[in-house]
Protein backbone atom coordinates (compact mmCIF):
# COMPACT_ATOMS: atom_id res chain seq x y z
CA UNK A 1 0.00 0.00 0.00
CA UNK A 2 1.28 3.32 -1.05
CA UNK A 3 2.44 5.68 2.13
CA UNK A 4 2.81 2.50 4.00
CA UNK A 5 5.94 1.90 5.69
CA UNK A 6 6.07 -1.69 5.06
CA UNK A 7 6.51 -4.45 7.74
CA UNK A 8 9.62 -5.47 9.29
CA UNK A 9 10.29 -8.85 10.27
CA UNK A 10 13.99 -9.70 11.84
CA UNK A 11 15.01 -13.28 11.63
CA UNK A 12 18.62 -13.88 13.65
CA UNK A 13 20.16 -17.01 14.97
CA UNK A 14 20.84 -18.46 18.21
CA UNK A 15 24.46 -19.16 17.50
CA UNK A 16 26.49 -19.54 14.28
CA UNK A 17 25.77 -22.40 11.27
CA UNK A 18 21.68 -23.03 12.35
CA UNK A 19 20.81 -22.14 8.90
CA UNK A 20 19.39 -18.30 9.28
CA UNK A 21 20.88 -17.45 6.04
CA UNK A 22 19.16 -20.41 4.72
CA UNK A 23 15.66 -19.80 6.42
CA UNK A 24 15.52 -15.95 5.57
CA UNK A 25 16.00 -16.75 1.69
CA UNK A 26 13.70 -19.50 1.37
CA UNK A 27 10.59 -17.31 3.18
CA UNK A 28 11.43 -14.71 0.99
CA UNK A 29 11.24 -17.16 -1.92
CA UNK A 30 8.24 -18.70 -0.54
CA UNK A 31 6.60 -15.02 0.26
CA UNK A 32 7.39 -13.91 -3.39
CA UNK A 33 5.74 -16.87 -4.97
CA UNK A 34 2.53 -16.28 -2.13
CA UNK A 35 2.52 -12.86 -4.54
CA UNK A 36 4.28 -10.55 -1.81
CA UNK A 37 6.19 -8.26 -2.74
CA UNK A 38 9.69 -8.55 -0.73
CA UNK A 39 12.54 -6.81 -0.23
CA UNK A 40 15.37 -8.68 1.28
CA UNK A 41 18.22 -7.41 3.43
CA UNK A 42 21.57 -9.28 4.59
CA UNK A 43 23.08 -7.52 7.59
CA UNK A 44 26.19 -9.80 7.38
CA UNK A 45 26.77 -8.12 3.64
CA UNK A 46 26.16 -4.65 5.31
CA UNK A 47 23.34 -4.59 3.05
CA UNK A 48 21.19 -0.40 3.47
CA UNK A 49 17.75 0.09 2.41
CA UNK A 50 16.28 3.73 2.60
CA UNK A 51 12.50 4.59 3.88
CA UNK A 52 11.85 4.30 0.45
CA UNK A 53 13.02 1.26 -0.84
CA UNK A 54 11.05 0.11 2.41
CA UNK A 55 7.62 1.51 1.89
CA UNK A 56 4.94 -0.78 1.19
CA UNK A 57 6.82 -4.18 1.02
CA UNK A 58 7.23 -6.83 3.38
CA UNK A 59 10.84 -6.71 4.58
CA UNK A 60 12.86 -9.74 5.72
CA UNK A 61 16.05 -9.38 7.61
CA UNK A 62 19.14 -11.71 8.05
CA UNK A 63 19.98 -9.49 11.47
CA UNK A 64 23.10 -9.80 12.87
CA UNK A 65 23.08 -9.68 16.95
CA UNK A 66 25.70 -7.35 18.28
CA UNK A 67 28.23 -8.90 20.77
CA UNK A 68 25.75 -7.82 23.85
CA UNK A 69 22.80 -10.01 21.77
CA UNK A 70 21.07 -6.82 20.46
CA UNK A 71 19.31 -5.99 17.14
CA UNK A 72 20.52 -3.60 14.95
CA UNK A 73 18.81 -0.47 14.72
CA UNK A 74 16.68 -1.31 11.79
CA UNK A 75 16.20 -4.60 13.17
CA UNK A 76 15.09 -3.00 16.29
CA UNK A 77 12.19 -1.96 14.85
CA UNK A 78 11.27 -5.08 13.12
CA UNK A 79 6.92 -6.02 13.64
CA UNK A 80 8.10 -9.90 14.66
CA UNK A 81 11.02 -11.03 15.53
CA UNK A 82 11.73 -14.99 14.88
CA UNK A 83 14.53 -16.78 16.22
CA UNK A 84 15.96 -19.70 14.17
CA UNK A 85 17.22 -22.59 16.37
CA UNK A 86 18.36 -26.48 15.71
CA UNK A 87 17.23 -29.19 17.77
CA UNK A 88 20.27 -30.17 19.62
CA UNK A 89 20.68 -29.55 23.39
CA UNK A 90 24.01 -26.35 22.51
CA UNK A 91 21.17 -24.71 20.08
CA UNK A 92 18.49 -25.22 22.32
CA UNK A 93 20.41 -23.45 25.42
CA UNK A 94 21.91 -20.81 23.03
CA UNK A 95 18.77 -19.95 22.04
CA UNK A 96 17.26 -18.86 25.12
CA UNK A 97 20.20 -17.02 25.68
CA UNK A 98 19.51 -14.95 22.73
CA UNK A 99 15.83 -14.98 23.47
CA UNK A 100 16.75 -13.42 27.07
CA UNK A 101 19.37 -10.84 25.74
CA UNK A 102 16.69 -9.70 23.35
CA UNK A 103 14.01 -9.37 25.75
CA UNK A 104 15.63 -7.27 27.91
CA UNK A 105 17.34 -5.31 25.47
CA UNK A 106 14.41 -4.31 23.53
CA UNK A 107 11.53 -5.28 25.95
CA UNK A 108 9.95 -7.49 23.90
CA UNK A 109 7.43 -9.40 25.13
CA UNK A 110 6.46 -12.07 22.37
CA UNK A 111 9.17 -13.28 19.83
CA UNK A 112 8.79 -16.17 17.24
CA UNK A 113 10.70 -19.43 17.56
CA UNK A 114 11.49 -21.91 14.06
CA UNK A 115 13.15 -25.26 14.56
CA UNK A 116 15.71 -26.02 11.46
CA UNK A 117 16.88 -29.59 10.31
CA UNK A 118 13.92 -30.84 12.10
CA UNK A 119 13.99 -34.85 12.20
CA UNK A 120 10.17 -35.16 12.90
CA UNK A 121 7.36 -33.30 14.14
CA UNK A 122 7.13 -34.46 17.40
CA UNK A 123 10.36 -33.97 18.23
CA UNK A 124 9.96 -29.89 17.51
CA UNK A 125 6.99 -29.75 18.60
CA UNK A 126 8.43 -31.17 22.19
CA UNK A 127 11.25 -28.19 21.85
CA UNK A 128 8.92 -25.62 21.07
CA UNK A 129 6.58 -25.99 23.71
CA UNK A 130 9.49 -26.51 26.33
CA UNK A 131 10.33 -23.03 24.92
CA UNK A 132 7.32 -21.47 25.37
CA UNK A 133 6.67 -22.84 28.58
CA UNK A 134 10.25 -21.72 30.08
CA UNK A 135 10.09 -17.89 28.65
CA UNK A 136 6.41 -17.48 30.11
CA UNK A 137 7.35 -18.80 33.70
CA UNK A 138 10.70 -16.92 33.64
CA UNK A 139 10.50 -14.63 31.55
CA UNK A 140 6.87 -13.41 30.92
CA UNK A 141 8.10 -13.41 27.40
CA UNK A 142 5.37 -15.03 24.83
CA UNK A 143 7.25 -17.48 22.61
CA UNK A 144 5.21 -17.94 18.98
CA UNK A 145 5.66 -21.42 17.37
CA UNK A 146 6.78 -20.43 13.82
CA UNK A 147 6.80 -23.69 12.70
CA UNK A 148 9.87 -26.16 11.52
CA UNK A 149 11.43 -27.56 8.65
CA UNK A 150 12.10 -30.63 8.22
CA UNK A 151 16.25 -32.35 7.64
CA UNK A 152 16.01 -32.95 4.11
CA UNK A 153 19.17 -33.85 1.39
CA UNK A 154 17.39 -31.19 -1.58
CA UNK A 155 18.33 -28.23 0.76
CA UNK A 156 22.21 -28.51 -0.03
CA UNK A 157 21.40 -29.56 -3.74
CA UNK A 158 19.59 -26.71 -3.92
CA UNK A 159 22.67 -24.38 -2.71
CA UNK A 160 24.71 -26.18 -4.66
CA UNK A 161 22.71 -24.88 -7.63
CA UNK A 162 22.51 -21.47 -6.00
CA UNK A 163 19.06 -21.66 -5.44
CA UNK A 164 16.28 -21.51 -2.17
CA UNK A 165 15.08 -25.07 -2.18
CA UNK A 166 11.76 -23.64 -2.59
CA UNK A 167 12.70 -22.77 -6.08
CA UNK A 168 14.78 -25.69 -7.31
CA UNK A 169 12.25 -28.35 -5.68
CA UNK A 170 9.50 -27.35 -5.14
CA UNK A 171 7.87 -30.54 -3.61
CA UNK A 172 10.20 -31.54 -1.58
CA UNK A 173 9.66 -31.37 2.25
CA UNK A 174 11.68 -28.48 3.06
CA UNK A 175 10.04 -26.91 0.59
CA UNK A 176 6.70 -27.85 1.71
CA UNK A 177 7.15 -26.57 5.42
CA UNK A 178 8.73 -22.97 3.99
CA UNK A 179 5.88 -22.60 1.68
CA UNK A 180 3.28 -23.04 4.92
CA UNK A 181 5.76 -21.08 6.91
CA UNK A 182 5.31 -18.15 5.27
CA UNK A 183 1.53 -18.62 4.89
CA UNK A 184 1.42 -18.39 8.54
CA UNK A 185 3.96 -15.40 8.39
CA UNK A 186 1.00 -13.19 6.86
CA UNK A 187 -1.33 -13.76 9.41
CA UNK A 188 1.15 -12.62 12.44
CA UNK A 189 0.41 -9.26 14.69
CA UNK A 190 2.46 -6.91 14.35
CA UNK A 191 4.72 -6.17 17.94
CA UNK A 192 6.79 -3.30 16.89
CA UNK A 193 9.95 -3.02 19.22
CA UNK A 194 11.17 0.22 18.50
CA UNK A 195 9.56 2.74 20.52
CA UNK A 196 9.92 0.66 23.47
CA UNK A 197 13.07 0.99 26.11
CA UNK A 198 15.04 -1.77 27.87
CA UNK A 199 14.32 -2.90 30.86
CA UNK A 200 17.41 -4.09 31.59
CA UNK A 201 21.53 -3.63 30.14
CA UNK A 202 21.00 -5.67 26.71
CA UNK A 203 23.72 -8.04 28.19
CA UNK A 204 22.34 -10.92 30.48
CA UNK A 205 24.42 -13.83 31.32
CA UNK A 206 22.20 -17.27 31.19
CA UNK A 207 21.87 -19.32 34.33
CA UNK A 208 21.59 -22.75 34.30
CA UNK A 209 20.06 -22.10 37.73
CA UNK A 210 17.49 -20.13 36.22
CA UNK A 211 15.35 -22.37 34.51
CA UNK A 212 15.29 -26.35 33.94
CA UNK A 213 17.13 -27.68 31.19
CA UNK A 214 15.57 -27.51 28.02
CA UNK A 215 15.11 -31.30 27.04
CA UNK A 216 14.17 -32.52 23.59
CA UNK A 217 13.47 -35.67 24.46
Amino acid sequence: MAGSPGRLVAVVGSGPAVGVTSVTLNLAAALVQQGQDVLLLDERSGAQSSPGQREGRLVLIDAVLDQEGALSPLAAQADNVLVVLQPNAASITASYACIKRLHYAHALQRLRVLVNYATDAAEAQRILANLAHTGNRYLALTLEPAGWVRADPRLAQAQRLNLTVVEAFQTSPAAIDFRQIASDLLQWPACRSGSRTPSRPPFVAVSHEAHPLLEIH
